[in-house]
């Protein structure tokens, strides 16, 4: 008896919120035809069709957090739902029932880039959030005589169903190498069936029941509803469709193609029709933006404050009439506007290898669940694994989704005319707490794009190759490259196609501009003539002495003719540099240099490095006192001395040469001071 009450106060919800997406797993299928329209209108240009024609196909299914089960022991006779199911039941529990139909439609292509799709399509979606299951539980034990005032839960529920005729519309964007995109946009015309909505505040509900007079048994209730349909069903049971109740609707998307066989070799890759030709394919679309208006809808505030028996409820030919005849209704103003379940929805689909591709997905609502008729969808990821091609395909959907709470496997084929899938059979058929089942199926007709015709097999469709019989590369067209001249190289590399030449000069025979009998191409200076010997340049003079680089042995310093090029070393050089060796003092006795002739040294370095390719001979020479051998080996050592001292500061040693002479060459006399001291020195002689 309680049971009775409940379930028809709450049957406009049957606890439901509608799945995220129809046609799971199939329509991101590259042969789903006029089908992945209702997903992304984008997909349908380009794709592998010329025309697909839907005859019928249907997608259903339903799904709750309440109650699990071995899904199809639900078919047996005299299954128990109340008693067999398991029941997760809590202060917000939810369930899910939604219905896609789509009737005769087709999509075609009206261009290479371009193309239209025409569908029509009937659809219900059954929305409730928030039910106390709890209360559930205590209504539907049979064996309970009463129970205590219980929170009903703050539902909002919503059933909706119409008609949609829609017409879509999809561009190529941009193409451009590796990168390809379309979009697009549909239209729908909204045609409304039935709708109803009711959304709950602060209701309560306490039972109370006689065994005597069961007719009598009470129902104490709490709170107020709004309560709303597309007609007044308390006047008119039968279903009345209005033609006046309508709407409209529209849905975006794109979808972004990544190429990589796209290559400048193959650049017509993008022109075949009947193959696929991206990596990596990303989609972006939203669905359901819209409304619908019911032009007889009614929509009422109840006052559930009262207590009514179970004679009442018998007495109501309708839920409408119930609600009518034992409750205070103000009428709420306004349209009755039912809105539609406007989502996200995000795909990435990688073709792994060849056939085999990898989908996932994620179906994202964007609406207000507690809005007043306001239909929604519950989230849901997906990831399926998929074989594709012509004419057959098998994928398994592996989902998660609100509300059900678990992880489901489905399985579907296509064998081009027909196709079949779920998903949820798989986990439906092992688990012995299913909370989902859905289905999809349908009947077309493909008509397949052609596959373009390359008779020579160059990879260029002979629509586009002038010479469709002899393979070519597709900078010519399609045609073989020429080489007119005969000298081997192919007139697309050859920069004097007419003249024969090599192929380090590009085809063309090598010149010689400046005509000194070097070609260009060994000839350092191709444009002013010079001699072979020097690379076809002319011989330089770097010091402008009139003796050139190559016969100048000082080509950095003005010389002369008779001194190879170089500067000569002049009777005032050898007087300077031997003005600088008279001051050179030694050790006595010895050939000990004293450091204050350093810097007299250093001048005679300075003059050498002057005249770099002069020889000199330093001669030492002494005075008269002592013994004349020793003197003899001291001069020598001396001018040896000097000698190492400029060798060491960077004079080559090639260059000097050292002899001692004693007293023998004086040239003052030894009997003065003065003339002694003139007589010890070190003489620097230029060697010719």
């Amino acid at each position: 008896m309680k049971k009775r009450i409940f379930l028809s106060l709450f049957a406009l919800a049957g606890f439901c919120s509608a799945n995220a997406q129809s046609y799971l797993g199939y329509v991101h299928d590259n042969y789903a035809g006029v089908q992945s329209v209702l997903y992304n209108p984008a997909s349908i240009v380009d794709s592998r069709f010329k025309t697909d024609i839907n005859l019928f196909s249907t997608s259903s299914s339903v799904t709750n957090d309440l109650y699990g089960v071995k899904i199809f022991d639900v078919f047996k006779d005299g299954y128990d739902f109340d008693l067999e199911a398991k029941k997760s039941f809590s202060n917000a529990n939810n369930a899910a029932f939604n219905t896609d139909v789509m009737g005769p439609s087709v999509m075609f292509n009206i261009a290479p880039k371009h193309s239209l799709a025409v569908f029509t399509r009937a659809r219900a979606f059954l929305n409730v959030v928030d039910v106390n299951g709890k209360v559930i539980n205590d209504i539907t034990k049979d064996n309970s005589s009463s129970f205590p005032s219980a929170n009903v839960g703050s539902l909002n529920g919503v059933g909706n169903s119409w008609g949609e005729l829609g017409i879509s519309y999809a561009a190529v964007l941009y193409q451009r190498g590796q990168h390809f995109l379309k979009g697009g946009i549909t239209a729908k015309y909204l045609q409304g069936i039935a709708n109803y909505h009711l959304q709950a505040n602060g209701v309560t509900m306490a039972y109370n029941e006689n065994v005597i007079l069961p007719q009598n048994s009470t129902y104490t209730t709490t709170g107020s509803v709004v309560y709303g349909s597309s007609q007044d069903f308390a006047a008119n049971s039968d279903l009345d469709i209005d033609s006046k109740s309508r709407g409209f609707g529209v849905d975006l998307g794109l979808v972004y193609e990544w190429r990589p066989e796209y290559t400048a070799d193959r650049a017509d890759i993008n022109d075949l029709k009947e193959v696929n030709k991206y990596k990596l394919r990303f989609g972006l679309s939203v669905t359901d933006l819209g409304s619908m208006k019911y032009a007889k809808g009614v929509r009422n505030m109840y006052d559930l404050n009262k207590t009514i028996t179970q004679a009442n409820y018998d007495n109501a030919d309708s839920f409408d009439e119930f609600l009518k005849n034992n409750y205070t209704n103000v009428p709420v103003n306004g349209t009755v506007r039912s809105y539609l379940p406007t989502a996200i929805h995000a795909d990435v689909d990688w073709n792994i290898h060849n056939k085999f591709y990898l989908n996932a997905i994620g179906d994202i609502g964007v609406v207000s669940k507690t809005k007043l008729n306001q239909n929604s969808i519950a989230n849901r990821v997906s990831v399926t694994p998929r074989y594709e091609s012509k004419w057959f395909s098998a994928y398994m959907p592996i989902s998660y989704m609100d509300y059900s709470k678990q992880a489901q496997v489905g399985l579907g084929l296509r064998t081009g005319v027909f196709f079949i899938g779920s998903g949820s059979i798989l986990s439906n058929v092992v688990s012995k707490n299913s909370k989902a089942a859905d289905i999809h199926l349908g009947v077309k007709i493909p008509v397949y794009q052609k596959k373009a015709k390359d008779q020579d097999g160059d990879g260029i469709l002979d629509k586009d190759d002038e010479c469709p019989t002899v393979a070519g590369p597709v900078e010519n067209k399609g045609c073989p490259w020429g080489d007119r001249d005969n000298d081997g190289i192919l007139d697309k590399d050859d920069k004097c196609p007419d003249v024969a030449g090599p192929a380090a000069n590009k085809g063309c025979p090598w010149e010689d501009k400046d005509k000194d009998g070097v070609l260009d191409k060994d000839d350092k200076c191709p444009t002013i003539a010079g001699p072979k010997e020097n690379a076809g340049c002319p011989w330089p003079d770097t010091d402008g002495d009139g003796v050139l680089d190559k016969d100048d042995k000082c080509p950095k310093v003005k010389g002369t003719l008779a001194n190879n090029g170089c500067p000569e070393v002049t009777t005032e050089v050898i007087k300077k540099l031997n003005d600088f060796s008279k001051s050179i003092l030694f050790d006595t006795s010895k050939a000990t240099i004293k450091a204050e002739s350093n810097a007299k040294l250093e001048e005679i370095v300075k003059v050498m490095n002057e005249y770099n390719t002069a020889n000199f001979k330093l001669e030492g020479h002494t005075d008269s006192t002592g013994n004349a051998a020793k003197n003899l080996q001291l001069s020598k050592d001396r001018a040896a001395a000097v000698k190492d001292y400029l060798i060491a500061k960077g004079i080559s040693a090639e260059r000097l040469s050292s002899e001692g002479y004693g007293i023998t060459k004086p040239i003052a006399s030894n009997k003065t001071v003065e003339g002694r001291a003139q007589n010890r020195r070190v003489e620097i002689i230029l060697v010719k």
